[in-house]
């Protein structure tokens, strides 16, 4: 997917104050054995992003970005669905993330899929600076064995 460098940049530049540069993206498609990726496409437009970085037994979420003309339709919740149902097989028991603690939104949603606060990364963003709410989600042990 590293033809899709591009327009997941041209995302991170309209969602997120520090975003990825077109370069660390094509870098990232194309070179990172850990990460993975899933777009979210309207009439062949690329208006959602996610990634998330598999390292052993667990997913760290790197990014959600929807569209802002996009959003509230459900489909970073469709993205997070299917990055999990699809990593979960994958020998996945727990995801990580972190949010800007002013992001209630998105806070919101990861508590839908099941995550929950496990700490404060201090002074972790930047433009403006803000500390990140560091989530966590563990599968139950029953379905991490299974």
């Amino acid at each position: 997917m590293p033809e899709d460098a591009a327009a997941i940049s041209e995302l991170e530049i309209l969602c997120f104050s520090s975003p990825w540069s077109k370069e660390a993206f094509t870098k990232e498609l194309a070179e990172n054995p850990a990460a993975w990726y899933l777009v979210g496409e309207i009439e062949g437009r690329i208006v959602a992003s996610a990634g998330l970085w598999l390292i052993v037994d667990q997913g760290h979420i790197i990014n959600v970005a929807v569209h802002p003309d996009f959003r509230r339709q459900g489909i970073g919740k469709a993205l997070i669905a299917e990055m999990l149902r699809r990593t979960e097989p994958e020998g996945v028991v727990s995801y990580t993330l972190e949010v800007r603690t002013s992001n209630r939104a998105a806070i919101a949603l990861y508590l839908e899929f099941g995550f929950c606060p496990a700490g404060i990364r201090k002074n972790y963003y930047e433009n403006p600076a803000e500390d990140a709410l560091l989530l966590w989600r563990n599968l139950p042990s029953d379905e991490a064995t299974s």
